[in-house]
């Protein structure tokens, strides 16, 4: 019988009766197949994937990006320390998502990284997206830490694995409002929100507190966060003369509001939560801008730790808000994994809860809900072109801002 070698094309005769050639023969078969290499022994190395979602398209990517760049420089200078969890040397990177301050867009990122299998989330920016994304995250056992959601309802409502390291609007509400009632002295106010769980949730806050101080409220106005015209709510504010305007918004919108205010002649002072507390206001509102005050759901970054902004500084260039607070979420995640010796999220979310950090915002630390505990509020007022803290607000207690 002929036998084709099937690499070689060569035939060899094969006897059916054995032979002393059949052992022979049977060798020169088998060398013209293929041997498989062994298996490569165990890597001691492991990836693991960290998420940041945010708006890095639209008005407010600018700050968006801002909170990304945060996550990634926690990220690089944790892969530079080549730490080992778990016996393994642990490389992290970075999903990011663009969620576009959008909630529904915010869930189907959520969804996406669900699917990805991430260890943790670092985010959202808004608390309108934060809030219905969380409810993903918390069913698939996945903890989410938001360095800038402040609306206090993200973490009432009982989900295992929701933080923030800012404050809440139910602080920083009535840290803005002793402000506008006692620095600025206002007798009377008028208040517009942008209809988000953010916008409307501070200046909610605000209506309860400045009332509770026996100010007079002069009306409540409704817009939206893409709106870019507000000279009709703001005529009919003009009719009332209010003494300080608060508008529960971000940026892009609160700059316009303000520009097209004076361009109507009106003399109120406004005021503003942490999203509107931002460089960008100047280039926004141009010198309409000037004495605004606004306040943030922490200490200012300037006040962030030498370390941190100077490699945030030579990396990125200056902060533009909340980057710290991102980069202090990232940090939390990674020392609970360190505590629990797991990348597992089952393993390393209860850890969370019992950290306590050293971070660029200070020291961390968090309550049963995932609050980070003795929240600072920091109240500021643009001067010269430029937000400028000028006190700072814990426990109730405002005192100077001194850095």
């Amino acid at each position: 019988m002929a036998k084709r070698c099937p690499d070689t094309g060569w035939f060899r005769k094969v006897s059916t009766t054995p032979s002393p050639l059949l052992a022979l023969i049977l060798f020169s078969l088998a060398a013209c197949g293929k041997t498989e290499a062994p298996a490569p022994p165990a890597s001691d190395t492991i990836t693991v994937t960290i998420a940041h979602a945010g708006p890095l398209t639209g008005s407010i990517a600018h700050q968006g990006k801002d909170d990304e760049n945060g996550v990634n420089l926690a990220l690089d200078q944790a892969n530079a320390k080549k730490l080992k969890i778990g016996g393994k040397t642990v490389t992290f990177k970075i999903l990011s998502e663009d969620d576009q301050g959008d909630p529904k867009l915010g869930t189907l990122v959520a969804q996406k990284f669900v699917d990805a299998k991430v260890a943790a989330v670092i985010g959202h920016l808004n608390s309108g997206v934060t809030i219905p994304a969380s409810e993903i995250y918390a069913k698939a056992g996945i903890p989410v830490i938001s360095g800038s959601a402040t609306n206090p309802d993200l973490t009432e409502r009982k989900l295992k694995g929701v933080f923030r390291t800012v404050g809440r609007d139910d602080q920083q509400g009535p840290a803005i409002a002793a402000y506008i009632a006692g620095e600025l002295k206002a007798k009377s106010v008028a208040i517009v929100d942008d209809k988000t769980a953010y916008g409307e949730g501070l200046a909610t806050e605000v209506d309860k507190s400045l009332r509770k101080a026996g100010v007079t409220m002069v009306g409540r106005e409704r817009t939206t966060d893409k709106e870019t015209d507000f000279k009709s709510i703001l005529t009919r504010i003009k009719s009332r003369n209010p003494d300080v305007i608060f508008h529960g918004g971000m940026d892009a919108t609160g700059g316009l509001m303000l520009k097209q205010a004076r361009e109507l002649g009106m003399k109120s002072v406004f005021a503003f939560g942490d999203g509107a507390c931002t460089e960008e206001m100047a280039q926004l509102a141009g010198p309409a801008g000037e004495g605004l005050a606004c306040s943030q759901a922490g200490l200012p970054a300037e006040a962030a730790s030498k370390e941190f902004l100077d490699a945030f500084t030579k990396k990125y260039g200056p902060t533009k808000l909340y980057a710290p607070f991102f980069y202090d979420a990232t940090n939390v995640v990674i020392e609970a994994m360190r505590r629990a010796d797991s990348v597992d999220p089952a393993k390393f979310t209860p850890e969370m809860y019992n950290v306590s950090l050293a971070g660029a915002t200070g020291k961390l630390e968090f309550d049963a809900k995932g609050d980070r505990k003795d929240a600072e509020m920091t109240i500021f007022r643009m001067q010269g072109g430029k937000i400028v803290p000028v006190a700072v607000v814990k426990g109730g207690v405002a005192t100077p801002f001194t850095k």
